[in-house]
């Protein structure tokens, strides 16, 4: 078999994969069902808020945050602010909310650092004999806006209402999807440019990632026992976390994908993740393709790095089988989008030489084989452009088909930046790069988010 036949059969191994794995989250995820609520009551409630540098935003989080869920205590991890961000806390004098203070060298060491020491000002806060069990620790960035049924989704049946439920995740939507400006009007939280059209454009492409493309795979997650965990409106059971930590040391670990990195644990302590789709946190989407990328770039990175927990999830008597295959995928995916950026350029150019030398001319083979471009907008564009109209049906049903159709287009394009991401994710991997700057909020104005090594 020559160079260019393997080349393609690789490419036809690749795309059948990844065909059957849209299909396989399609389908549960248009045929879910509401998932009961349950009485917050009967757990207590601790959030977690890791903040660096966001005096723009906390103050109206904890606000919000003790306005919607008064029983609940909020923890906010001060990681070394230079803006400010502590003297807000302090000055809410509330017995609810509690400052935890990380000082240098100790400090900016990475979110998962921060939330371990929340988890130990926690547990030295609680008295002695607590029923760790019914504490439920809630993890929100510092922005993060928990919708109003959050803690009665998570203390559902299906959820922390089953005691094999160690850790669950909430739907995520973009806050600022219909916003004029830099920080959604909603907010309050500052002054920003207007948003460009362009990037208003982004922060629309993410709200029908988050809320179509990724929903679903956490759909079916919901089915092989493996659900990931993200870094906004994850929730844990205290004695989970107390599990993972006697085990390995600490519960958050160094990963760049610390969230997901937490949910692999989750299951190798033998407990179960739980997906909320009918409750929601929302997150700022970023209107910045800089910033997007980067973003991106480091969320690749940090799933390349949890490649290393595979060996040990298919060693797991707690993984189901269809768990350990569906998180495979997941982990491996990077690796093969890597492969996929150099093998279809490639396919593409030994098809086009190949076809013309025997059809005579680029343009007669293009004639023979008109078939290529309907099998392309199927296999190709189709898997992608067909989330925006899933969207505009679940999400945004007083849209136009047309902007539907134009968003379709959009999103198709938009996957695209993986081209970008996986290169630059492996190139970082390889050189041993794990350090990152944190994300601007939209608000501050003129910063932007850039990649630095430590």
């Amino acid at each position: 078999m020559s160079a260019s036949e393997s080349a393609q059969t690789l490419a036809f191994v690749l795309l059948v994969v990844f065909l059957a794995y849209v299909t396989a989250i399609l389908v549960p995820f248009l045929r879910r069902r509401p998932s009961a609520e349950g009485d917050p009551t009967t757990l207590d409630w601790h959030v977690f808020v890791a903040c660096r540098d966001e005096v723009v935003v906390i103050g109206d989080t904890l606000a919000r945050l003790r306005r919607d869920f008064p029983a609940a205590h909020v923890w906010v991890v001060d990681d070394a602010s230079t803006d400010g961000t502590g003297d807000v806390v302090r000055a809410v004098s509330d017995p609810m909310v509690h400052l935890v203070e990380r000082r240098l060298p100790d400090a900016r060491t990475g979110k998962g650092a921060a939330l371990n020491a929340a988890y130990h000002a926690l547990g030295a806060w609680l008295p002695a004999g607590s029923a760790h069990d019914r504490v439920v620790v809630a993890v929100v960035d510092a922005d993060g806006r928990l919708a109003a049924n959050a803690l009665a989704q998570a203390a559902g049946p299906t959820a922390f209402g089953d005691p094999r439920v160690g850790a669950a995740q909430a739907a995520v939507w973009m806050s600022n999807r219909t916003a004029l400006h830099g920080d959604d009007d909603r907010a309050g939280a500052g002054t920003a440019a207007p948003l460009s059209r362009w990037g208003r454009w982004l922060v629309r492409m993410q709200d029908i990632e988050f809320r179509t493309a990724i929903a679903a795979m956490q759909c079916l997650r919901g089915h092989t026992l493996s659900v990931g965990l993200g870094g906004n409106g994850q929730f844990t059971r205290l004695s989970t976390l107390d599990r993972i930590g006697a085990a390995n040391g600490t519960p958050w670990h160094g990963s760049l994908l610390e969230d997901y990195e937490l949910g692999v644990h989750v299951m190798l302590a033998g407990f179960r993740n739980v997906y909320l789709h009918d409750t929601h946190v929302e997150q700022e989407g970023l209107p910045s393709v800089r910033r997007l990328l980067t973003q991106r770039t480091r969320w690749c990175q940090g799933g390349m790095q949890c490649a290393k927990y595979l060996p040990r999830i298919f060693a797991s008597r707690h993984v189901t089988h269809a768990g350990a295959i569906e998180a495979s995928y997941f982990l491996i995916q990077p690796f093969t989008q890597l492969a996929g950026v150099l093998l279809w350029p490639a396919v593409l150019v030994s098809m086009l030489a190949a076809g013309t030398v025997s059809a005579g001319s680029a343009a007669a083979w293009a004639a023979e084989n008109w078939w290529l471009l309907p099998l392309v907008v199927v296999t190709g564009i189709a898997p992608f452009a067909m989330w925006p109209l899933i969207y505009r049906r679940r999400a945004e049903p007083g849209t136009k088909i047309g902007t539907a159709l134009l968003w379709a287009l959009g999103y198709w394009l938009y996957m695209y930046q993986s081209y970008v991401c996986v290169p630059r994710a492996f190139v970082r991997l390889v050189r041993g790069r794990a350090g990152w700057a944190k994300t601007r909020r939209n608000a501050e104005s003129g910063s932007l988010l850039l990649a630095t090594e430590v």
